[in-house]
């Protein structure tokens, strides 16, 4: 375990040779998987072992940092799982803890950041879990997938929301949207309709998005000096990629993963008609391979208009949100998202699909603009 105390919280993380020894280095490969959307061969042993180290935590690690508190957090706790990788954590509370009298008070929240990712596993894989058999059925689940297998699997997910005592997502929109259909709800949207469910907006991190101090950016602004440093900054950004500096030309903006559910691919399709316009478009992502190349060549295309970074450039980013006139979200689904918060506070228009919670985040007219239905239109 390694411990930091910063801004009022005790960060802890955990590492073991399973969970980072494989990744990035010459194999290029990624936290999840050898590559985008793959899982590894070991993924259930990896996540298992994380939730018994966060199980652990409390009880175990002597926390010195806090001036008003010191010595291990103790059974009185709540654990707030995230997504599919730590919904093993209430089954474990359960079964290795509760059972011994350990953790009788100790409560689960369970937050969805996004139902499209649950890790579903060959149903015989229930035995590597470690669990009683009575947990089972929690797992058992039902699709007509035939990835990993065919038919009957385990669904991580599925678990961690029946076994959890309050369950939570990052928007209000987002909740009534996975109650409201078996697609929007990826077929746990009756498991969901059961145990209920609450949706709270993300928050975003205001310290290291802020436009007085963003380490970034060169002209430092707020909202009473927005309209000067605008212009300044947008010309910084079009001399960074490469583009004809003009504050005039209305410049667009895209950041996120290349993947469909990111529009990345609407995107690409819509471009063509929209450079017709004068304008300037700045795509920053990685992703998908396929899509990673598509953006390299809108480059090569379009080179007075468009280019296109596959890198992963914090720097860049911070310059597009403060340098970009319009922000573009046109997301397929979108549990919070983050971008168009970032986009706002810099004085950044976001032009969003109206999803998740980018209709909760986006007021039609006032901070943004939404796009309605979503296609290439």
């Amino acid at each position: 375990f390694f411990h930091c105390y910063k801004r009022g919280v005790d960060r802890v993380f955990v590492d073991h040779p399973f969970f980072l020894e494989k990744v990035w280095g010459k194999t290029q490969s990624k936290i999840y998987g050898p590559i985008a959307g793959e899982d590894y061969q070991d993924n259930q042993l990896r996540f298992s072992l994380f939730c018994q180290a966060a199980l652990e935590a409390p009880r175990a690690l002597n926390l010195k940092s806090n001036e008003y508190f010191s010595g291990p957090y103790g059974e009185d706790v709540v654990f707030i799982a995230n997504d599919w990788h730590t919904a093993l954590l209430p089954c474990y509370l359960k079964s290795l803890y509760k059972s011994k009298g350990i953790y009788e008070t100790a409560k689960v929240a369970f937050c969805i950041h996004n139902i499209a990712y649950q890790g579903r596993f060959a149903f015989a894989d229930f035995s590597l879990l470690n669990l009683p058999e009575e947990f089972k059925s929690s797992f058992d689940f039902i699709d007509g997938y035939d990835k990993p297998v065919k038919g009957r699997k385990i669904n991580w997910m599925k678990a961690g929301i029946l076994e959890s005592d309050k369950i939570l997502t990052v928007s209000p929109y987002y909740a009534q949207e996975l109650v409201s259909s078996e697609d929007k709800g990826v077929e746990l949207d009756n498991i969901i309709r059961k145990t209920g469910i609450h949706g709270i907006v993300n928050g975003m991190d205001v310290q290291e998005w802020n436009p007085l101090t963003d380490k970034y950016i060169a002209t430092k602004f707020d909202a009473s000096t927005v309209m000067d440093a605008k212009p300044l900054l947008k010309e910084a950004l079009q001399a960074e990629v490469g583009l004809t500096v003009d504050r005039n030309i209305p410049l667009i903006g895209f950041i996120g993963r290349l993947e469909e559910q990111k529009g990345s691919d609407i995107l690409v399709e819509a471009i063509p008609q929209l450079i017709k316009e004068n304008v300037q478009i700045v795509i920053l992502g990685t992703g998908k391979k396929a899509m990673e190349k598509q953006l390299l060549e809108l480059e090569t295309k379009y080179p007075e208009k468009a280019r296109g970074v596959a890198k992963f450039n914090v720097p860049l980013a911070h310059t597009i949100i403060a340098g970009a006139d319009y922000l573009l979200v046109p997301s397929r689904f979108e549990p919070c998202g983050l971008i168009q918060l970032h986009a706002m506070r810099y004085g950044t228009i976001p032009i969003v699909a109206s999803t998740g919670g980018l209709v909760d985040t986006v007021k039609e007219g006032f901070t943004g603009f939404q796009m309605g239905g979503f296609n290439v239109e």
